[in-house]
């Protein structure tokens, strides 16, 4: 099978794709941990908890928020130790456990949410026109990620 390589107009959209993600989740993690002294990745595991319902399978949490199931546990840990989530066994799977928001957990996403929001708005959606808005998600749905598979 021949190598396919992206011609160079798209390998450069791809690096300033990948140095703004970068740079903004940087000033986002920043913002958090100077404001709310919340790791990024804490927030994303109560935001995730959060629009569950409050409680996730392990593996179903590492999927949303992007991090090893290895790494997770560690996070998680954490996270039990600060009061902010607990796991709970899996009355379905013996082996599975949930991650459960508790409502220290709820509280914290509160306080921080308008943190990261408001970064988000100053630091990534400023930049948008409306029509720019409409053209990144018609590509985004056309990659693969969790809802898409990559064919549309």
């Amino acid at each position: 099978m021949a190598t396919v390589r992206p011609d160079p107009e798209r390998l450069a959209v791809w690096r300033s794709f990948l140095e703004a993600h970068t740079a903004i989740t940087r000033l986002l993690e920043h913002e958090l941990e100077e404001q709310r002294a919340l790791p990024i990745t804490w927030y994303s595991v109560l935001l995730q908890l959060h629009e569950a319902g409050g409680r996730l399978r392990m593996q179903d949490l590492a999927d949303g928020v992007l991090l090893h199931k290895s790494s997770l546990t560690r996070v998680v840990d954490r996270m039990e130790e600060a009061g902010l989530v607990e796991r709970v066994a899996c009355p379905e799977d013996g082996r599975s456990r949930y991650t459960v928001l508790l409502p220290e957990g709820r509280r914290m996403l509160r306080w921080a949410a308008p943190v990261h929001l408001r970064g988000i708005q100053q630091h990534f959606a400023t930049y948008l026109t409306d029509s720019d808005v409409v053209a990144l998600a018609r590509v985004f749905a056309k990659l693969p990620g969790p809802g898409n598979d990559g064919d549309a």
